[in-house]
C-alpha cells in the first residue's frame, strides 16, 4: 500500500503535469475569442467575428481538403499494407523476420525532417516526379503504416491462434476463419489504427514541407504560413482552438474501439 504522502505527492505531480499540457491548449481556446488581433492577454475584451472570419477563408477550406485527402488516402494505404505486414511477421516463421520488424517500425522513429529529406531527393532526384498531392500522400503513408502495424500486431498477440486453429480444425478454409473469426476480433485495432493514423497525417507539417511542393498547401502548412501575417493571429487561433476540440473526438474514438472485444483473451 501507498503511504498517504506518496499518493500525495503523486496527486500533486499528475495535476501539475496536466496544468503544463493543457493550459497552454486553452489560452489558445480563450485567445480565439479575443477582440485583439493580437496574442494580447487578459483579453480586452471578446467576439465571435474571427469566427465568422474563418468560416469564410477561402485558403483555409482549400488546405483543410487537402488534409483530408491526404489524411484518407494515406490511411486506406496503411490499413492495407500494415495489416499486412503486421500478419505476416506475427503469424509465420521466416528468415529476417526481426529485420522485417525492424524496417517496418523504423520510419516512425525517425525524425521527421531526415525523412521529409529523403523522400524529397527520391521524388525530385532519382524519380523525375512533380512534388504535388501524390508525393504528400505517399510521404505520409510511410508513417501511417507503422501506426497500423504496431495496433495490429499487438492485438494479434494477445489473442493468440487458438480459435483460428479451432476453425481450421473445423474444415473452415483460410478466407472463412479470417472473415467469419480473425477479422471480427480484429476490427477494433484495425479501426483504432485508422484513426489514429488518420490524426498523425492531418497534424504532419515536416514531411508535408518537403514532399508538397509549392502548389499544394495542407492545414497545418497553412497555419504556419499566416501565422505571423499581418491580421491573420485571430483567424489562426480560431483554426486551432477548433482543432483542439475536433481532435478530442479521434482520440476517445480510438480508446474506446481499440480495447479488447469481451471474449478475445485468450
Amino acid at each position: 500500500m501507498l503511504s498517504s504522502g506518496l499518493r500525495a505527492s503523486t496527486r500533486t505531480w499528475t495535476v501539475l503535469v496536466l496544468v503544463f499540457i493543457y493550459v497552454p491548449l486553452l489560452l489558445v481556446v480563450v485567445n480565439a475569442f479575443n477582440s485583439s488581433k493580437t496574442f494580447a492577454f487578459p483579453p480586452p475584451g471578446f467576439t465571435v467575428r474571427w469566427w465568422r472570419t474563418a468560416l469564410h477563408s477561402e485558403g483555409m477550406w482549400t488546405s483543410l481538403g487537402n488534409s483530408v485527402i491526404v489524411g484518407v488516402i494515406a490511411t486506406a494505404i496503411a490499413l492495407v499494407l500494415g495489416t499486412m505486414a503486421a500478419f505476416a511477421v506475427q503469424r509465420y516463421e521466416f528468415f529476417g523476420r526481426q529485420t522485417v520488424n525492424l524496417l517496418v517500425v523504423l520510419p516512425i522513429t525517425l525524425p521527421g525532417i531526415v525523412t521529409g529529406i529523403a523522400l524529397n531527393a527520391t521524388f525530385t532526384s532519382a524519380l523525375g516526379v512533380t512534388l504535388g498531392l501524390a508525393t504528400v500522400i505517399v510521404g505520409h503513408a510511410t508513417f501511417c503504416i507503422v501506426i497500423v502495424f504496431n495496433n495490429t500486431q499487438a492485438r494479434l498477440r494477445r489473442l493468440g491462434t487458438s480459435l483460428e486453429d479451432a476453425s481450421a480444425d473445423l474444415g473452415a478454409s483460410a478466407w472463412q476463419t479470417f472473415r467469419f473469426v480473425t477479422l471480427p476480433m480484429m476490427r477494433g485495432a484495425l479501426v483504432a489504427g485508422a484513426i489514429l493514423a488518420f490524426a498523425l497525417s492531418f497534424d504532419e507539417i515536416v514531411v508535408t514541407t518537403f514532399t508538397a511542393g509549392p502548389t499544394v498547401q495542407t492545414l497545418p502548412i497553412w497555419i504556419f504560413g499566416n501565422l505571423f501575417r499581418p491580421n491573420q493571429a485571430p483567424v489562426i487561433n480560431v483554426v486551432a482552438a477548433a482543432l483542439t476540440v475536433i481532435a478530442i473526438v479521434p482520440v476517445w474514438l480510438a480508446q474506446r474501439i481499440g480495447g479488447d472485444p469481451a471474449g478475445t483473451r485468450i
